[in-house]
């Protein structure tokens, strides 16, 4: 007899068809049964059932952009991700994570991303490779997860932190590194192409690197270059050269921010279809949030950054070099805030990693400065020497038009982008998917609930070629989610960033019960997914010479 009857569910199936009404039965891990109401067969039964009445049953939720590299590891309820209903994580984001790493290039890469992540201090860091950190995801997790290998760590390996051009054998490296990568189970490689070193890498570099992700059948995720000043022109820079390179792109977190794109979602629209229309292979995430989130630090140009993050310490605490920091920030634009000059008023400081710097959480640099009397520069310098580059922060300069009409594409996915470090993170990390589901679905309409199943569902899973993930269908993994359409709502605010979701009381990650009766259950069944098989060690390909 079968472990478990799903009884009168709302199928939405996520393909987009209209849902239907059924008894779904999982057993091993798998979907093994659906029984329509009409087909007039005989009702399943199992060793136990799950009422669903007034429910509706969906594949569950792929976020495609997920900051959990070290979440999983340290929290293994991982509450913030499977309470809206997410089973499957893609990790290694914005080109900078912790494999493949050695001693040094793990140091760097803790500190640089502490905003993200925490330090780690809490972690056993026993692994360098890909493939063993997804041995060490393997030793029980929440939520399934993949990989990129991250192009920026891959530079730091290979290159260090300078801003030049790799020497042939350094690219040579490089290649290798990522192939290594990609054996061992990476999905594709990702770039953070406002965060050094990654961004010191020119197109040609990319381009190579994105041949050898080509060879493997993965895909490339870019940060890009802007997503404010000549947006529409780094998204076009990122077409070309995977086009050139015959790679499958993802663009992260893809939107359009600051003043100079107000309203201007449609040019990017109308590019990515006449690309489509010519052949590429084009996908995209994005947030259901107009404030972006990401570190003080990161807003700083990148010649500030080269050299790692003691370098920039000591440029910081140096008053000629900070003064030049400074107009490159309020006057020239820094590459790192987008080419536009910052507006304090609009940088909110979200979490720090010393608890003594807790009182400018909350509050934007501008009105932290009002109150101490300087100048937001005075205010921010301070803290990220104070903290040493551990700031998180909230950056309120997207556009809910655009964000309606990006979600809206053909080739849009959902990604949180979700950062669960720090006292008062984006409500993004707790609250994306039911965000989608309450305000987008059933209070905007902007999207119907079929469509909106299939953007968070199939079509994340077609991206990562998981051949039996993101549908509801018969020999399918039963990675599923019940919830009521009419109640499904973020607890999560700007004021309350941690409060879960209400609407959402199972979800199943690999036939177990992770969230029963709205409840956080003890199991773990959550494991790698890897390139070429979804399961366990993936094929070998010998990469291009």
């Amino acid at each position: 007899m079968a472990e478990l009857v799903i009884r009168d569910a709302d199928v939405v199936d996520g393909s987009g068809a209209p849902s239907y009404r059924a008894d779904v039965v999982v057993d091993e891990g798998r979907i093994v049964e659906i029984v329509q109401e009409a087909s007039g067969r005989q009702r399943p039964v199992a060793r136990r059932e799950l009422d669903a009445e007034g429910l509706t049953l969906s594949p569950g939720f792929i976020d495609m952009h997920a900051h959990s590299d070290l979440a999983l590891l340290r929290d293994p309820d991982h509450r913030a991700k499977v309470a809206q209903g997410v089973t499957l994580e893609v990790l290694g984001q914005d080109g900078l994570s912790y494999a493949p790493v050695d001693d040094r290039t793990l140091a760097e890469v803790r500190s640089t991303i502490t905003g993200w992540n925490g330090y780690g201090d809490d972690i056993d860091f026993d692994w360098r490779s890909v493939g063993e950190y997804l041995d060490r995801l393997d030793r029980g997790i929440a939520v399934n997860a993949a990989y990129l290998v991250p192009q920026g760590t891959v530079r730091m390996l290979a290159v260090g932190w300078e801003d030049r051009e790799a020497t042939p054998q350094e690219l040579d490296r490089m290649r290798e590194l990522v192939a290594e990568g990609l054996e061992q189970g990476a999905v594709g490689m990702s770039s953070g192409l406002t965060y050094t070193p990654g961004m010191y890498a020119q197109d040609a570099e990319l381009s190579e690197l994105c041949r050898v992700v080509a060879s493997y059948g993965g895909y490339y995720c870019p940060h890009h270059r802007s997503y404010g000043a000549g947006a529409l022109a780094a998204y076009e820079e990122m077409i070309a050269l995977t086009r050139a390179a015959g790679c499958a792109l993802h663009l992260a977190h893809a939107t359009m921010n600051f003043g100079v794109n107000e309203g201007r979602a449609p040019d990017l629209l109308r590019l990515l279809d006449a690309a489509l229309a010519d052949g590429a292979d084009i996908t995209l995430d994005s947030y259901p949030y107009t404030p972006g989130s990401t570190t003080l630090a990161a807003m700083l140009p990148s010649w500030a950054n080269e050299g790692g993050p003691e370098a920039t310490l000591t440029r910081l605490a140096d008053d000629g070099t900070a003064a030049r920091i400074r107009h490159d920030l309020e006057v020239a634009g820094a590459d790192g805030c987008h080419g536009v000059p910052i507006a304090w008023d609009t940088i909110e400081i979200s979490g720090v990693t010393d608890e003594a710097l807790t009182p400018y959480v909350g509050r934007t640099l501008q009105e932290s400065a009002d109150q101490r009397g300087e100048p937001p520069w005075t205010t921010a310098r301070r803290l990220l020497l104070a903290d040493r580059l551990g700031p998180t922060i909230l950056q309120h300069v997207g556009h809910e038009e655009n964000v309606r009409t990006i979600m809206r594409h053909r080739v849009h996915t959902g990604g949180s982008d979700g950062i669960l470090q720090g006292t008062k993170p984006h409500p993004r990390a707790y609250g994306t998917f039911p965000q989608y589901l309450g305000r987008y679905v059933r209070e905007l309409g902007v999207l119907t609930l079929e469509e909106c199943v299939a953007h968070l569902t199939s079509r994340p899973a077609a991206r990562l070629r998981l051949p039996d993930r993101g549908l509801v269908r018969e020999g399918y993994r039963a990675d599923l989610v019940l919830f009521d359409p009419r109640t499904v709502s973020p607890g999560s605010t700007f004021a309350h960033p941690r409060t879960l979701p209400t609407g959402i009381p199972h979800v199943l990650v690999n036939g177990r019960l992770v969230i029963e009766d709205g409840r956080r259950t003890d199991a773990v069944p959550g494991h790698s997914i890897r390139r070429g098989t979804g399961e366990g060690r993936p094929p070998k390909r010998t990469p291009p010479g």
